[in-house]
């Protein structure tokens, strides 16, 4: 009984989250078209190519590699509350991992700033492969893989592009035949447009370190929330 009502309040919690989606984004993101084209020519070239080398990478890892599984505990016999309870330790530990990562790199400036990308689009990885598999899903399967990444590009893209995809999340099991590979050109655009201001920043001198640590544990938050409610709204309608 107290497994039921907690299962049906994560729904309702995964439900809300899910309709906030349809109002408009957050600051950044409701930046104007000429806003984000000056702030994407202001940004050295050789950002741009390894933001896009980064991304295509980890779309190729992600779907043909086991270079995110690593061995973590669990527990087949683990009731629903018990894996949300291991899913949040996960995000606690790489939001740290992150954190000292982005302070890091932040603090060299723009040559290391190039730097935290493909590290920090490792990270946020791993950390999706392991909440799927504490939920209890196969993330060899490929199917699977297709499923982490569209929690990936649903959060971190423009508003418009966001509803489509947790549209498709909420009906994955009637979409997932459809769905066979990620448009890893869209996904770089999406991506790169929604971080370009923001790690523009981390890039300044006397300021990267503090802006580092701050958005990259903010980035693995939004990320794992979305997970987490990906999942319910996946395992509990």
């Amino acid at each position: 009984m107290e497994e039921d009502y907690y299962k049906v309040r994560k729904l309702k919690e995964a439900m809300f989250y899910y309709h906030s989606l349809q109002r408009r984004g957050g600051k950044f993101q409701r930046l104007s078209k000429g806003t984000q084209d000056t702030i994407t020519d202001k940004i050295p070239a050789a950002v741009h190519t390894t933001i896009t080398t980064a991304i295509r990478q980890m779309i190729e890892l992600s779907l043909t590699s086991s270079n995110y599984i690593y061995p973590i505990k669990i527990d087949h016999k683990w009731s629903f509350e018990q894996r949300e309870k291991e899913v949040r330790k996960v995000i606690n530990r790489y939001k740290t991992t992150a954190r000292l990562e982005g302070a890091g790199t932040g603090a060299g400036g723009i040559i290391l700033g190039m730097a935290d990308f493909p590290l920090l689009l490792s990270i946020k990885m791993k950390c999706l492969f392991d909440i799927g598999r504490i939920y209890g899903f196969d993330v060899t399967a490929f199917s699977e893989r297709v499923f982490l990444l569209q929690i990936f590009s649903a959060t971190f893209s423009s508003s418009e592009t966001r509803v489509k995809l947790w549209e498709e999340i909420r009906h994955w099991n009637n979409v997932t035949g459809a769905i066979e590979d990620v448009n890893w050109r869209v996904l770089q655009q999406e991506y790169r447009d929604h971080i370009d201001l923001i790690k523009m920043i981390q890039m300044l001198p006397g300021v990267g370190a503090f802006v580092g640590a701050i958005i990259n544990g903010k980035f693995l938050e939004q990320l794992g929330t979305a997970a987490m409610h990906a999942y319910r709204i996946r395992m509990l309608t």
